[in-house]
């Protein structure tokens, strides 16, 4: 089952095809529609893990905040 949106990037490359097949070539893929798989793979990872690291500064600044008002003199 082959990915669409891996399909048209690849007929979109035009110019650049020859380029990327040797780029790809040159990190170990044994075609271009590996190389541009793993590529959107490591992307929307790289979202995954700014998104859990935006919850847990979240999560961090709520706690601080309540910790300040619980101080007992306010």
């Amino acid at each position: 089952m082959q990915n669409q949106e891996i399909i048209k990037i690849i007929e979109n490359l035009k110019g650049r095809k020859s380029y990327e097949e040797k780029k790809a070539t040159k990190l170990g893929f044994s075609s271009l529609y590996e190389y541009f798989e793993d590529k959107i793979l490591k992307e929307k990872q790289a979202v995954e893990d700014q998104n859990k690291e935006l919850e847990e500064i979240k999560s961090e600044t709520a706690t601080a905040k309540k910790q300040k008002k619980s101080c007992g003199c306010c």
